[in-house]
């Protein structure tokens, strides 16, 4: 196909066929994932499933890429898989506009993926979301926390296990080592240290108790580091 072409000059047609057949679960479109499916589907993965139970609101739109004042209130979901469509007709494309957790979660997870990307910013849906793709022997990713990070020179990408100054993957390695889970998770998280004064409590919005702040570019950043790892290890197997 010729909209790949340049992709093919890189990695060659063999790794081109590899990535068209590869599939990839991404649970949430926020700052990260939206980016980070853009990223999958422009690279040519060519069957994703994408979820996302939120609508766009005023607040993304410093960060988040399906968010433009014309898009508020419309699913992010849908905006990004139609989007997806355009870049990639042929893509095959699952969408699911839900908020998933408990079983329904375990239920997306049996499609055979080859990888799962964790954008959830909710901690108990993001844990069983890990823990199951765990138990289920497929490769995950998983981003850590963006927001109060403003120097995108320390992103960093390494095991749960080895991360640091991140508030988000401290409270997450604690509730998973509780599920006997200590290592074999692959985060991209920041290794700078965060302002606290730059969060505030959230009263009355859905799956938030915090607000933090954020920049365009660090929520983008992570979200193509996320689908560097899923290619990279794609073409490497």
């Amino acid at each position: 196909m010729e909209w790949l072409s340049r992709t093919e000059l890189l990695v060659g047609e063999e790794n081109i066929e590899k990535l068209r057949e590869s599939k990839v679960l991404v649970v949430g479109l926020g700052g990260v994932g939206a980016y980070a499916v853009e990223m999958l589907c422009r690279a040519g993965i060519g069957n994703m499933t994408i979820v996302d139970g939120d609508v766009v609101q005023a607040s993304n739109r410093n960060r988040q890429l399906p968010a433009l004042s014309s898009t508020e209130g419309k699913s992010k979901a849908q905006l990004m898989g139609d989007r997806l469509i355009d870049i990639n007709p042929e893509l095959k494309l699952t969408i699911i506009a839900e908020y998933i957790k408990d079983d329904r979660m375990i239920e997306i997870l049996d499609g055979d993926f080859d990888y799962v990307v964790d954008a959830i910013d909710t901690m108990a849906p993001k844990i069983y979301l890990i823990y199951h793709s765990l138990q289920k022997g497929l490769n995950v990713v998983s981003s850590m926390g963006a927001g109060g990070k403003f120097d995108p020179s320390q992103i960093r990408v390494a095991d749960i296990a080895d991360s640091y100054n991140c508030t988000l993957a401290r409270m997450l390695r604690k509730r998973l080592h509780r599920l006997g889970v200590r290592t074999g998770v692959q985060v991209v998280f920041s290794a700078e240290k965060h302002d606290k004064s730059k969060v505030v409590v959230t009263d009355g919005e859905q799956n938030k108790k915090s607000t933090v702040g954020t920049i365009s570019y660090l929520p983008p950043m992570f979200g193509c580091f996320v689908a560097s790892i899923v290619i990279r290890e794609i073409l490497d197997k």
